[in-house]
């Protein structure tokens, strides 16, 4: 593949991947709440949730959406129910140990699992699949290449990025050194994962 194209797509990749969405959001509380370390299990998940798509798109499944855009439209109402769930947890949770998700009694970060099914159901990461998709694969005996160069560079791209807001996330903790800053933090948090429905929805 030329080089340029290539640096277009790892730009696209980075881009889409940095700028503030519900998957960043979510790590850059994570990474305050638990550490770098703990939270990678949520950016593996986040990473192979995309792989997932753009796989799932490479293949054709894009044309469900353009048979039944309704389908769509449920997937916008599936993953904004679901935001508000993690909302929710995110402003509410225990200031000894802040968590996104909670199994029995013991609080813990968002699993690999979970933060990979979750891409399904997040509009903005079929947008961004699609987009890559159609952008840059090339016609013919190129396309699977090409296709594996978007997913090398969404791979590399992505954990750059998601890292950067775990690693800030990381650097806000050493400041959350009472309750009442732990508080304020939650519900900040909450709120932010709350407005990026406005980035689904939009």
């Amino acid at each position: 593949m030329d080089l340029s194209v290539l640096s277009a797509i790892a730009i696209f990749a980075f881009v889409m991947s940095v700028t503030p969405g519900p998957n960043n959001i979510m790590l850059l509380a994570s990474g305050a709440q638990f550490g770098y370390r703990q939270t990678l299990p949520h950016i593996f998940g986040i990473l192979l949730g995309i792989a997932s798509l753009l796989i799932s798109v490479l293949l054709g499944i894009d044309i469900v959406f353009d048979i039944y855009p309704s389908f769509y439209d449920a997937l916008k109402v599936i993953g904004s129910i679901y935001l508000c769930w993690l909302a929710w947890k995110v402003a509410t949770a225990s200031t000894e140990s802040m968590a996104i998700e909670v199994e029995s009694d013991e609080a813990r970060p968002l699993t690999l699992i979970s933060a990979l099914l979750f891409q399904f159901s997040n509009p903005k990461a079929w947008a961004m699949t699609i987009g890559s998709v159609s952008s840059f694969t090339m016609e013919g005996e190129g396309y699977i290449e090409s296709g594996l160069w978007i997913i090398f560079c969404f791979a590399i791209a992505g954990f750059t990025a998601v890292s950067l807001w775990t690693c800030l996330g990381v650097s806000i903790a050493q400041r959350l050194t009472t309750v009442k800053r732990k508080k304020v933090f939650n519900y900040t948090m909450g709120i932010m994962t709350f407005t990026t429905l406005f980035f689904i929805l939009s």
